[in-house]
């Protein structure tokens, strides 16, 4: 058995609700107590240990880093004269903003390594003004993902404006001549007590130029302190709309105001949606009809139709219905004088695989179906703000790096628009998608994505999943998941419950006092593909990120005998005290409070953290954690890993891979394929993988 860093045990026990709950490494919570930093540096040496072990580490990088090799490209978004897209060429670490006036040359307009050469500063996000000659942009540093936002020229790409703190996850809403524009920004946390400085948004009218100090309150005050909020202005200036939402709940409360018939300052919001157990949200047409898309009695979705006087108290025209296998991922608008009549380009996905389809904007009649290059994931589309009879998307697959394709209803003809700027060889793998039968007779899709077309013998395999949030794991390309495969294993990845591969009832299956859902589904993925001869137990590895740490910590604390190998990576763990940090507060309306006694049993029912039991035979596990994670703390990482130390009666070791100046999401290429390869080179050590 390892040699594992000295971890104090406390005798701390909480009391909740009558119930007894220890709490033995409260002090890890701390990332700058003495005890964790001296027990962080001991855990570098037990993971150097652990890396010098590897074989296949170096040849993963360098095979992954091939399969990236063909850079991106993004749809074209046009605002007036100007287009705008992203493009990230082979090598380049991350992609650029480009801009392209009516017929010229592209012209960079942001390129993070420009702005900073030590790769830690990432554009978040942009959105051009209504005629592109501003775009507001969003960047933050070493993975805090604390944007800040900035307005910049068009022409010179000189900024005109900035920079407003506090605008993390903040949409930009322009009002027409780009003089002024909506966003969502934090309250000073000078006046907010520590535990709530992450919250208290507010909409805010901004002026150009203006000191943001001065940016005039629109709405959000007095409202719920988790609340995050949308806002919209139509393409023609009219309509404003915001939404809100407790945390990360699937449903919003919905309001719309005429810019016409008040003020921009002063707009005189009317309630579309309330206290409706639904999500929905409205698309202004160039009709100056409302198009809407809703969950409500449609948890796969449907597109609804009103006139804008009628959507406060008039039913809306269903469009577009729900199907009843399909769940709507959005849809685009096609017009102009070239085509007979208007058209809406509609896209779904079926059983997690994107369709696309052609209807009739007056009634919604289905007028045929677009076959798409193949069985995989569609992005968009996107459609012209001025109108046209063309729209975009990206299309990948398992074995397909992401290309932009143009849908032309004057020719009917689906075209390639644009490829990545480099190119790849892409290895021959087989990819299936299977059904099996959870625990409780629920039929559970997953694809398999193997080196032959039907088990020929167990190999070393690795089992993905998520199941939250609504998110659906989709079919896309990953240079991760092929090498793996190039290499002689196989991956799976489990569509399971409490995502939104099935729609919105498939989510609430797994959230709340349903969790446990999705973890038996997990539990049966693996069961399911060593009954058919693909792996064992002993070559069967597990990972998960973010809810997907959580969902392998639980599997390895349910069901250890299941798997030799357990990847954890920016997880929630600690599920009675994930609240006291972060964004967690936002997250009870899908795990559940821990405050109230009822919700409390449930986490304390699959809390990973809590469940760790001495004497038991764990699988090998690498924990891997990011310092500035500012999402899922680096702290539950911390606790289970020393629980887990404490407790294994395994010799398959148990380690802490931690990493400074990254943060929970994006990253620089070089960052990413590192990543990417430890967690490879783990899994082949512990599953038995050759290479």
């Amino acid at each position: 058995m390892p040699d594992y860093p000295a971890a104090e045990r406390l005798d701390l026990v909480d009391d909740l609700h009558g119930r007894a709950v220890p709490d033995p490494y409260r002090w890890l919570e701390d990332a700058d107590d003495p005890r964790t930093v001296e027990w962080r540096r001991a855990q570098d040496d037990l993971m150097a240990g652990e890396r010098a072990e590897w074989r296949l580490r170096d040849s993963f990088a360098q095979r992954i880093e091939e399969l990236l090799g063909a850079g991106s490209v993004s749809p074209p978004y046009s605002r007036g004269e100007w287009t705008f897209f992203t493009r990230r060429e082979p090598g380049q670490q991350f992609p650029v903003l480009y801009v392209r006036r009516s017929g010229g040359e592209p012209r960079v307009l942001f390129d993070p390594i420009a702005r900073d050469p030590s790769g830690l500063t990432t554009l978040d996000s942009w959105q051009p003004s209504k005629e592109g000659d501003l775009v507001a942009y969003q960047y933050s540093v070493g993975g805090t993902e604390e944007s800040v936002l900035a307005v910049m020229d068009t022409a010179t790409g000189e900024d005109v404006d900035g920079v407003i703190d506090r605008c993390r996850y903040s949409p930009v809403a322009w009002l027409p001549g780009g003089t002024h524009f909506y966003y969502v920004r934090r309250l000073d946390p000078a006046l907010l007590p520590e535990s709530e400085q992450q919250f208290h948004r507010r909409v805010y009218l901004h002026r150009v130029g203006g000191d943001p100090e001065d940016d005039i309150l629109v709405f959000g005050s007095g409202m719920t302190m988790t609340n995050y909020y949308g806002v919209e202005v139509s393409r023609d200036g009219r309509w404003l709309q915001i939404s809100a939402s407790e945390g990360t709940e699937p449903r919003n409360d919905l309001w719309v105001a005429d810019l016409q018939a008040s003020p921009a300052h002063a707009p005189a919001l009317q309630l579309v949606q309330g206290d409706v157990d639904a999500q929905t949200g409205i698309d202004v047409g160039r009709n100056g009809l409302f198009y809407i898309s809703t969950d409500r009695d449609a948890p796969r979705g449907r597109i609804a139709v009103s006139a804008p006087e009628r959507v406060f108290d008039q039913p809306w025209r269903d469009l577009i219905p729900e199907d009843p296998e399909a769940v709507l991922d959005g849809f685009a608008i096609l017009d102009g004088p070239a085509i007979a009549r208007p058209l809406m380009l509609v896209a779904r996905t079926r059983h997690v695989v994107s369709e696309l389809s052609l209807h009739d904007l007056e009634t919604g009649e289905l007028l045929r179906s677009i076959p798409l290059p193949g069985a995989g994931t569609l992005a968009g589309p996107v459609e012209r703000p001025d109108g046209g009879p063309v729209a975009w998307f990206v299309y990948t697959d398992h074995t397909t790096v992401p290309h932009v394709y143009a849908f032309d209803a004057t020719t009917g003809e689906l075209t390639l628009w644009e490829a990545p700027p480099g190119t790849v060889d892409v290895p021959r793998v087989h990819s299936r998608q299977v059904t099996y039968t959870s625990g409780d007779g629920t039929e559970v899709r997953m694809f398999v994505l193997s080196p032959t077309e039907e088990p020929d013998k167990p190999r070393p395999t690795v089992l993905y999943g998520y199941g939250g949030f609504g998110i659906p794991l989709s079919p896309g390309y990953s240079a991760m998941i092929l090498s793996w495969v190039e290499a002689g294993g196989v991956w799976a990845v489990a569509n399971l419950r409490g995502g939104g591969e099935e729609g919105e009832d498939w989510h609430r299956a797994g959230m709340l006092g349903h969790k446990q859902n999705v973890y038996d589904d997990f539990h049966a993925a693996a069961e399911w593909l060593i009954d058919r001869g693909w792996t064992t137990p002993g070559q069967l590895a597990i990972n998960g990120g973010s809810n997907g740490g959580l969902l392998v910590g639980a599997a390895l604390t349910q069901r250890p005998d299941l798997f030799n190998a357990v990847v954890c990576v920016a997880p929630l763990l600690d599920m009675v005290r994930y609240t006291t940090s972060e964004l967690g507060p936002t997250w009870t309306v899908e795990y559940g409070d821990p405050d109230i006694p009822e919700q409390l049993d449930w986490l304390l029912g699959y809390s990973p953290y809590h469940r760790v039991a001495e004497g038991t035979a764990y699988p090998a596990t690498m924990f891997v954690a990011f310092d500035n994670d500012t999402r899922t703390d680096p702290m539950h990482a911390r606790k289970m890993c020393a629980a887990l130390q404490h407790a294994t009666a395994s010799d398959r070791p148990v380690v802490f891979r931690g990493e400074g100046d990254v943060g929970h999401g994006a990253r620089s290429m070089s960052r990413s394929v590192e990543e990417s390869a430890d967690v490879l080179a783990f899994a082949a050590r512990w599953t038995g993988l050759q290479g």
